[in-house]
């Protein structure tokens, strides 16, 4: 299981699965092979569900970014 974060405030979002994680990893740009945080806005969610996330991931995700202009989620292994 994969736990979400937002790296800012250092709250949990939910979780994830491997397969989610690999999706996200897939999709998304990394600075390095160490980096486990992401920005994600309204529009990257739009992306991911575009290219074919799942829905849990999905409302997950959008559920983190309403209200502000995006987030830096950080995960890590449970």
């Amino acid at each position: 299981m994969i736990r979400l974060h937002d790296s800012e405030r250092g709250t949990p979002i939910g979780t994830i699965t491997e397969e989610q994680l690999r999706f996200l990893m897939d999709q998304l740009e990394e600075e390095s092979a160490e980096d486990r945080d992401y920005y994600i806005s309204a529009d990257t969610v739009d992306m991911l569900e575009e290219n074919g996330a799942d829905r849990e991931l999905v409302t997950l995700l959008r559920n983190a970014v309403t209200g502000s202009d995006g987030i830096d989620v950080r995960w890590s292994r449970a």
